[in-house]
């Protein structure tokens, strides 16, 4: 079953809108990618247009970026700490923009959206 993005079937006041289409490709989603811990693992996808994305299945490394040196370098992924956007995300250890990530070089907070570009970028805190 697919997932689709399309507009309420209620007004803001409660009366039901009537379908005036049907269902069209563009409208279709697809379920998240959820990126967790583990050997680096992507696949490949269609995205609209002629580009594809690279979703990040699994993630072992990151590059993690120190503010005050103002140098980035690669760090392995120890454990996910915390995950703000969901607390189910959090108890499954799984890594979205925002997770704190506890590295070899020290806590990080994740910049990148891995489950969209397959990149895994974090910056110290």
């Amino acid at each position: 079953m697919g997932v689709w993005h399309r507009r309420s079937n209620r007004t803001n006041t409660g009366a039901r809108l009537r379908r005036f289409k049907s269902k069209r490709k563009y409208e279709m989603g697809r379920t998240p990618t959820e990126t967790l811990v583990g050997e680096t693992k992507r696949r490949r996808i269609d995205s609209k247009g002629r580009s594809k994305k690279n979703p990040a299945l699994r993630v072992q490394y990151v590059n993690v970026t120190d503010p005050s040196k103002n140098t980035t370098s690669r760090a392995e992924i120890q454990d996910v700490e915390m995950n703000p956007a969901n607390m189910d995300y959090q108890r499954r250890k799984v890594i979205t923009r925002g997770t704190i990530i506890k590295t070899s070089k020290g806590r990080a907070k994740v910049t990148s959206r891995p489950g969209q570009d397959g990149i895994m970028n974090a910056i110290l805190i």
